[in-house]
């Protein structure tokens, strides 16, 4: 089996560019898909308890194949078992999912640091923006695809003004995007720079408000993945000979 037994190619195509998070999504999706499969089976007999060993190694040859190319570690040092051998399978998922749990933590840490609330007064301004963006966009002289790719991105912009906190790279995303175009495009190239800018301003301003009520922690490096049990110390030879009867002999008393 291949990695296209759990994941399809268009998932493939839209993981994440970080590593780490990249690891993180094909492994929740290829422990979903894993779970939909050996459901079908019931284990009664040896040909389908076979079938569902092979569905289990082949789970674990793709995440330790997958970790080696996003170097997550310790999978990417891990050996995949050999065919017919003890798979141990509740331990290496109960591992896995001990550190994607620290992954999916991380995340959401790194959210919240890219992300802003915004008060709902400057989120009726920003949609006025969007509104006004979206015209501009629908008057230029631009092929279709183009076209639609910049309306993509007002779409996600009004979805994040829907959450409790917006993230912040989507507006930079926008702006990227709409200064990349050439000024001949537009029907007016300046109210649509002016509208971008207007987008950016209340953002900012927004971000501002909130670090001189709450300053932000400063970022940290991305931590260590930890894992899930202490190594097992090795006890040296002097230790496991003990002080025993060689030294009762030189005792005084």
């Amino acid at each position: 089996m291949s990695i296209l037994n759990f994941v399809t190619q268009d998932q493939l195509d839209n993981l994440d560019d970080d590593p780490r998070l990249a690891f993180m999504e094909l492994v929740n999706i290829a422990q979903r898909s894993l779970s939909t499969q050996l459901g079908k089976f019931r284990g009664n007999d040896e040909e389908e308890w076979r079938l569902m060993e092979d569905l289990r190694h082949s789970f674990m040859n793709v995440v330790v194949a997958s970790s080696k190319r996003f170097e997550i570690e310790p999978f990417s040092s891990m050996d995949v078992p050999k065919i017919n051998d003890d798979l141990n399978f509740k331990q290496f998922n109960s591992d896995l999912d001990h550190y994607v749990t620290q992954l999916v933590l991380d995340n959401s840490a790194q959210n919240r640091r890219d992300s802003v609330s915004i008060l709902s007064k400057s989120k009726d301004k920003i949609r006025s923006y969007i509104h006004a963006l979206r015209e501009c966009i629908e008057k230029a002289n631009m092929i279709d695809s183009r076209r639609s790719a910049l309306l993509k991105r007002l779409d996600e912009l009004e979805k994040e003004l829907e959450k409790r906190r917006a993230n912040m790279l989507v507006v930079a995303k926008l702006a990227f995007d709409i200064m990349a175009i050439p000024g001949g495009t537009w029907a007016s190239y300046e109210i649509a720079t002016k509208l971008v800018a207007n987008i950016s301003q209340s953002v900012e301003e927004a971000r501002e408000l909130e670090q001189s009520n709450r300053p932000l922690p400063a970022a940290k490096p991305v931590p260590i993945l930890s894992a899930p049990r202490k190594p097992v110390p090795t006890q040296p030879a002097w230790s496991r000979a003990g002080f025993s009867d060689d030294l009762d002999d030189d005792v005084p008393f």
